[in-house]
């Protein structure tokens, strides 16, 4: 029979994966859009004035469905993991509300401004709206990562009588260890994703018409994005994963597939893991640069999992393959970026259609790398809730694996209607020409602004 731990855990990671592609995209996003009408504000071109409105219809709608997902997430909490909720109750609760109460507020406060208010507020208070929307994303953010970390790396607590995690130091708690550095990642991995879909976009309708002013200025600030964040997330990630080296060791040994103990670790580039036998098969490897890399000493020693207790290691079988799947992808954001670098001074950026092919086709690969780096970072954590405190089949709710196995289903179901039929529709706007008017609405209050505003731009 099916596992009521087994089924939960699956339910939770269904839907969290689909919620986390949504902040990913409307993270960037609404930077994005906040930079657009500053440019419009700024030097008054119609183009920046048109992309945001062609960009504000796809924020709103991804905006609705994260809501929608996130809520549904949550709601697991109090069905599926109430011990959990119980125990860390005191100190992830406060944190969650602050979340609410701080950063969605603001976004949702702001957002009907951004949305319908650029003939009745004015120009200026409308960018004020849109630089709020942008700032509540990065708010939101900030406080669901605290809380994250908090779980990898818990800090500034003690255990009551009943088992309770309750508060102790609140700037330890929100500021734990690992908070910095998986804020820092995220968020550039969240502006990566945005940068790639709008390159996508852009590409796409070059491949269409080279002389598409619109289509160019996306491609161009995208893969400016692209050629100066992607070399920082690659050292972000060293800095990361030195942090996680420092907490959670285990981790780190199923992600480089070290089963054994090493002196100057290899660096292993592929290997077939096996987790049943706790060795690696097929290995392709780099001499001592594991340990040059994880620990900037070539000589280091890097602890393999067979020296952590059996019940406290980590599937090296899936995270082995995840943290390849986001490293891989970040390393080809990076040659992009500098291929883009070298278009642009080639003076072909615009006219290189083998380019444009690989900015469609890469156009998905930043939400395939935050879904392979969430299952990194969760599925490392394991069998932990809390990490080295709280196991999570100590988390669960006392539940019947019928009643978990119906409502999981209730959700595939549901998620593949109703965020199918949105992504759909999302796609449908990108086939929009971003130079035409088309889609754009032509009265004044409704989404976006009147032709005649464009016409005073």
């Amino acid at each position: 029979m099916f596992d009521p731990l087994i089924l939960a855990r699956f339910q939770f990671a269904f839907v969290v994966s689909f919620h986390i592609i949504f902040p990913a995209f409307t993270i960037g996003l609404a930077s994005y859009l906040a930079v657009l009408e500053g440019l419009w504000l700024w030097k008054k071109e119609t183009r920046y004035l048109k992309l945001f409105n062609y960009w504000l219809k796809i924020f709103a709608i991804a905006f609705g469905m994260g809501v929608v997902s996130g809520i549904v997430m949550s709601y697991q909490f109090g069905t599926n993991w109430s011990v959990f909720s119980d125990k860390t109750g005191p100190i992830l609760g406060p944190l969650m509300g602050y979340e609410v109460l701080s950063a969605f507020f603001l976004e949702a406060g702001f957002l009907g401004i951004m949305l319908f208010g650029m003939n009745k507020v004015g120009k200026k208070l409308h960018f004020f709206a849109t630089l709020m929307v942008a700032f509540g994303t990065f708010f939101s953010a900030f406080w669901i990562l605290s809380v994250n970390s908090w779980m990898h790396t818990p800090a500034g607590y003690s255990i009551n009588d009943v088992g309770q995690f309750v508060p102790e130091n609140w700037f330890e708690i929100i500021f734990n260890p690992s908070f910095p550095y998986r804020l820092i990642h995220m968020l550039m991995a969240a502006y990566l994703t945005t940068a790639f879909v709008v390159g996508g976009v852009g590409a796409w309708h070059l491949l269409k018409n080279k002389t598409n002013l619109c289509a160019k200025t996306m491609l161009s600030m995208a893969m400016w994005m692209a050629s100066v964040v992607a070399p920082l997330q690659l050292i972000a990630g060293d800095m990361h994963g030195l942090n996680t080296m420092e907490y959670q060791p285990a981790k780190i040994a199923a992600m480089e597939g070290h089963y054994e103990t090493h002196k100057g670790a290899p660096l292993i580039l592929f290997g077939i893991p096996d987790d049943t036998n706790m060795s690696i098969n097929s290995i392709i490897e780099i001499p001592k640069l594991g340990s040059l890399i994880l620990k900037h000493n070539s000589e280091a020693e890097i602890k393999g999992l067979k020296d952590f207790p059996k019940d406290e290691i980590p599937k090296a079988e899936i995270i082995f393959w995840s943290f390849r799947i986001m490293v891989g992808i970040g390393m080809l954001m990076i040659i992009v970026g500098f291929w883009s670098l070298y278009l642009r001074f080639k003076n072909s950026l615009y006219t290189s259609s083998i380019f444009h092919k690989i900015i469609l086709f890469m156009g998905p690969a930043g939400f395939i790398a935050v879904i392979a780096g969430w299952i990194t970072t969760e599925v490392g954590r394991q069998p932990f809730t809390v990490y080295g405190l709280l196991k999570t089949a100590d988390s669960v709710s006392p539940i019947d694996a019928p009643a978990v196995g119906l409502s999981l289903i209730i959700f595939i179901i549901t998620y593949f209607i109703v965020f199918g039929a949105g992504t759909i529709y999302i796609f449908r706007q990108f086939k929009i020409d971003p130079a035409s008017d088309k889609g754009i609405p032509k009265k004044v209050g409704s989404l976006g602004v009147s032709m005649k505003f464009f016409d005073k731009a």
